[in-house]
């Protein structure tokens, strides 16, 4: 049951007699930058890997970061993937939203854990990986032991071993039966199947190397 102060709330943004607050009803009392989420999240990305894949057009650098000039495009990138036209004053304002989000240095620059912020809860498997980053030198050795072949890179069988032996040591924060899903959204940042490891650093190594 709603308490009164809940159910007063409803009475004034609810539309319907439903009881209920849709989602755009919400987003029309929510703050600028609560609303920006909100619709982002609505739009239906149809994974973590459609993100990733994005973020690795415009990081070309594999600096781990894209700036703002970048940003614009990426955002409209985002948008078409979920089939969602959108005007350019609107895309503008959502760009400079999105720098006063989260660029907390001001140097124009943003990375990939905090862009992904856009994804639902239930696709940011990045949130999942926080909990999991090793330090610059955990991440090489490691790095190097998956290398099963030494040529630079990881491959597919090779990422799966490591996300294995991760799920296994980090039960609490990772789950096994996401494996797949994990392994998808991080090849989708590889080089033709060639993982580096400026990519796999973006989402193992807590530090840069």
């Amino acid at each position: 049951d709603l308490t009164p102060e809940m159910k007063a709330f409803v009475d004034q943004y609810g539309k319907t007699t439903d009881g209920k607050i849709g989602i755009v009803e919400l987003a029309q009392i929510l703050p600028t930058e609560e609303n920006f989420l909100l619709f982002f999240r609505c739009q239906q990305l149809k994974s973590s890997e459609d993100f990733m894949q994005t973020w690795r057009k415009y990081d070309s650098d594999h600096s781990g970061f894209i700036d703002s000039e970048e940003l614009k495009s990426f955002l409209k990138d985002l948008l078409q993937k979920a089939n969602k036209q959108i005007e350019d004053s609107k895309l503008t304002e959502y760009t400079e939203i999105m720098l006063r989000m989260f660029d907390a240095n001001n140097d124009g620059k943003l990375e990939l854990t905090e862009l992904a912020r856009l994804l639902p809860v239930q696709e940011n498997f990045l949130i999942k990986f926080q909990g999991v980053k090793m330090c610059a030198k955990e991440f090489n050795k490691a790095f190097e032991m998956y290398d099963q072949d030494g040529n630079g890179y990881i491959d597919e069988n090779e990422l799966d071993a490591l996300l294995k032996d991760l799920c296994e040591k980090n039960k609490k924060e990772l789950d096994i039966n996401n494996l797949v899903t994990y392994k998808k959204s991080i090849m989708a940042l590889s080089d033709g199947g060639k993982l580096y490891r400026a990519e796999l650093a973006l989402i193992l190594c807590a530090e840069e190397n």
